[in-house]
C-alpha cells in the first residue's frame, strides 16, 4: 500500500499512521539520504522475522538501527570521545557507523561481535518516524539480487508483503558508506554516498 508523504514537511497525521502500522507489527519502506530503506519495530520479533523471510536474508546478516540523534545513538552504542568527535561531524548523513552495542540493543539485532550498525539519515521522513515512535526503526536496504531499489511502486511490487511504502519525491541513489569503530580505529567496510576523504 502506497502512501505519499512531504519529503521536507512530512505530515503529522500520516507519521502517525506510519507508526500504527510499525506499532503493530508491520513492515514499511521509506526513504533515505541515500536509497530506500526496510524497516519495522527492534522490540517486535514477529516483524524481524518477517522481515528477514520478506528480504530473503541469511540470519547472519545484521540489521541496522536508524536514530533520531546522537544523543539517540548513545543509548544502543558505545561512543568514546574519539567515535564522538567523527558521528558529530559527519551526522546527520550517508553513513551507517558499526559500534559495539549497548544492553539496550535488543538481542535479535545484536551480532556475536556485540555490535550494531548505526544510522542518522539526512531525510526528513525516516527521522519523523523515530521521533514519533519513540525508538530507533531497524532499517536494511530495499534491494532485490543485489540491486538497491528507489522508486517506491518497483518496491511495493517486488515486496508484496510489506504493510506500507512511502512515497517521497526526494532519495538517494547510492547506498550507505558503511565505517566499522567497533575495533578502535576506522576501518570502511563498503564505499557508498558518504565520501570517505571526510573521515581523515
Amino acid at each position: 500500500m502506497l502512501l505519499s508523504i512531504h519529503p521536507e514537511h512530512p505530515e503529522p497525521r500520516k507519521i502517525q499512521r506510519v507508526v500504527e502500522v510499525l506499532e503493530k507489527g508491520g513492515i514499511i519502506a521509506y526513504p533515505t539520504d541515500t536509497v530506500y530503506g526496510l524497516g519495522c519495530d527492534p522490540l517486535n520479533k514477529q516483524a524481524v522475522d518477517r522481515l528477514y523471510q520478506l528480504k530473503g536474508m541469511e540470519r547472519t546478516k545484521p540489521l541496522a538501527l536508524i536514530c533520531k540523534d546522537l544523543a539517540d545513538i548513545a543509548k544502543y552504542a558505545v561512543v568514546e570521545n574519539p567515535e564522538y568527535r567523527l558521528l558529530k561531524r559527519l551526522l546527520p548523513g550517508a553513513y551507517c557507523f558499526i559500534l559495539q552495542a549497548t544492553r539496550e540493543v535488543p538481542k535479535l539485532l545484536m551480532t556475536k561481535q556485540k555490535t550494531v550498525g548505526i544510522r542518522v539519515p539526512k531525510h526528513a521522513v525516516p527521522r519523523a518516524i523515530v521521533a514519533a515512535l519513540g525508538r530507533p526503526l531497524v532499517s536494511t536496504t530495499a534491494a532485490f539480487e543485489g540491486e538497491a531499489l528507489i522508486d517506491p511502486w518497483t518496491i511495493d511490487s517486488m515486496f508484496p508483503g510489506l504493510d506500507l511504502v512511502l512515497e517521497a519525491d526526494a532519495c538517494g541513489a547510492i547506498p550507505t558508506t558503511v565505517i566499522d569503530l567497533s575495533g578502535g580505529d576506522v576501518r570502511v567496510v563498503r564505499e557508498g554516498a558518504g565520501p570517505v576523504d571526510a573521515l581523515g
